[in-house]
């Protein structure tokens, strides 16, 4: 595999820093060619699914994407907006906030948003970041529980585009923060704000995205992780064992995935008498199609079909106050040892003074 050309450089050039926040992914636009492109992208990463390339790479092109584009164009319809898709306008808000948020606390570094999948991909950031004179990368995924299919599908990316860059930047990853002190304040923070302003319901639901039951058995954190966020997150809120529900969504195939499952838990809860419930999604740290169709719409209205009477969808986090303080104090703390701040960067400091005294000069 032949290595891109290197950008021009230039001797003396101070050292940079960069911030990707890097997110699932969307389509460009909710049609079935867009989709088809998008899924095609998405369901051949191995990470995502792990049968055999012989076996299902003729059922994911000779079925699924003739079949499953224009079903999903039309639920991403459902949601988009003037600026684009959800996922995409929250993820580039956040990433726009924390370069503020950097900014103000004295840093100088650029913050870019990328996409495991689609468009801004993550490569294209790279390059754009290399060619820019950054020297320094730090990557932080908008998954706060770890799990391979996801996660690490973001390194492999990265690692794939190492493996045609010549001069590679200084490399850090953040594989988690499901217990992350501030993480958890602000989802408590969200739900509590919700709570203060809709009447309560009566149960609360903590929908987490699904994943194959048989990676938690081959090692895969993720089922873990996203029950201590449960309970911190519980804990904060003061709630009893009984008063919320751990509950797996967006289930795919027929294989066994993690339970119990969103939709039929909500249908059971109802069919017990259950009127008045409450659901928030916190691996979600921007709403996109899985929150707001598949939960906002789909389960809202399975779950009064059953005989429920009140469903209240609690947004995610999107650029809400405490998250974007809690993604700025954690993105601080893997950039510690890296010279952010001028003042903490010899080479920086003299390549400023280098522009000074030359500005002097023509003056």
């Amino acid at each position: 595999m032949p290595f891109k050309t290197e950008p021009a450089f230039s001797h003396g050039q101070a050292p940079r820093t960069a911030v990707v926040l890097c997110n699932l992914g969307t389509p460009d636009e909710p049609t079935a060619p867009a989709l088809r492109r998008y899924l095609a992208e998405f369901l051949s990463d191995r990470r995502v699914v792990e049968i055999p390339r012989a076996l299902w790479m003729p059922i994911l092109h000779g079925i699924i994407l003739r079949v499953r584009p224009a079903k999903s164009a039309a639920k991403y319809a459902s949601v988009w907006t003037p600026e684009g898709s959800p996922l995409k306008v929250w993820t580039q808000k956040q990433a726009a906030l924390l370069q503020g948020y950097l900014g103000e606390r004295g840093h100088q570094v650029t913050v870019r948003y990328a996409m495991r999948y689609g468009n801004p991909s993550m490569p294209a950031v790279l390059d754009e970041l290399k060619a820019q004179g950054v020297t320094r990368v730090l990557i932080v995924p908008a998954y706060p529980q770890y799990s391979g299919t996801t996660t690490a599908s973001l390194f492999d990316a990265v690692a794939h585009w190492g493996l045609q860059t010549r001069h590679l930047p200084e490399l850090r990853f953040i594989n988690r923060y499901h217990d992350d002190a501030g993480y958890i304040t602000a989802l408590a923070q969200r739900i509590q704000h919700h709570w203060l302003h809709h009447a309560r319901g009566e149960h609360l639901v903590m929908s987490f995205h699904g994943v194959p039951e048989r990676t938690l058995h081959l090692g895969d954190p993720y089922h873990c992780e996203c029950h201590k966020t449960a309970r911190l997150l519980a804990e904060k809120l003061g709630l009893a064992r009984d008063a919320y529900t751990v509950t797996f969504q967006s289930r795919f195939g027929k294989a066994k995935w993690l339970e119990p499952y969103t939709e039929p838990t909500l249908v059971a809860m109802a069919q017990k008498g259950l009127k008045r419930v409450d659901l928030v999604c916190p691996g979600f740290t921007s709403d996109c199609l899985e929150t707001l169709e598949e939960i906002r719409m789909e389960a809202q209205e399975a779950f009064k079909h059953a005989g429920g009477e009140r469903f209240e969808y609690i947004e995610c986090l999107n650029d809400s106050p405490d998250w974007i303080r809690a993604l700025t104090q954690l993105t601080e703390q893997h950039l510690q040892g890296w010279p952010t701040r001028q003042a903490d960067d010899p080479m920086a400091l003299q390549a400023s003074r280098d522009r000074a005294l030359a500005m002097g000069a023509k003056d």
